[in-house]
């Protein structure tokens, strides 16, 4: 019989506490704290190039840039947006124009482009990836790869209006 009792008053009081926290919660909402835009990264506008042209691909490829471009606050994928991409890659060095490309989002902001194999420049194996247009804050990202093997570098963005 004490059994049954102690279990009828530990329910209770689990009864109790999910209740008082539903009270509390219709009291005092929670409060959803919006999507902070990315900040440009130091060295990320190193030999940019204003107005680089949308490609298919840069060079002879192999390596994928990927990524998706977010409004900041609410998180809603941007379609159309344009990406600059460039690195020092098996084929040449991130100043040369040939080395230089862009790509748009589709209609989930997700972007990809292929390009040569990312090589390390000043001991590190990285790309470079801008948002320059005029709707939203321009952001400089310069991610760094794991390792020179990867085949693959992904960067997101999340935009600030202006």
């Amino acid at each position: 019989m004490t059994h049954g009792f102690t279990t009828r008053r530990t329910l209770l009081r689990a009864a109790g506490a999910v209740a008082a926290v539903g009270l509390f919660g219709l009291l005092m909402p929670v409060r959803a704290q919006g999507l902070v835009a990315t900040p440009t990264m130091r060295g990320g506008a190193n030999n940019y190039r204003p107005g680089a042209p949308i490609v298919d691909r840069i060079g002879g490829g192999g390596f994928w840039m990927t990524g998706t471009v977010r409004r900041a606050g609410d998180g809603a994928p941007l379609a159309g947006q344009r990406i600059q991409i460039w690195a020092h890659t098996t084929e040449g060095s991130e100043r040369d124009p040939q080395s230089h490309g862009a790509t748009l989002t589709d209609a989930n902001g997700a972007f990809r482009l292929e390009m040569p194999q990312i090589v390390p420049a000043f001991g590190q194996p990285h790309g470079h990836l801008a948002y320059d247009d005029e709707d939203f804050e321009t952001v400089f990202l310069r991610p760094v790869m794991a390792s020179a093997r990867d085949t693959s570098l992904s960067a997101d963005f999340v935009l600030q209006p202006v």
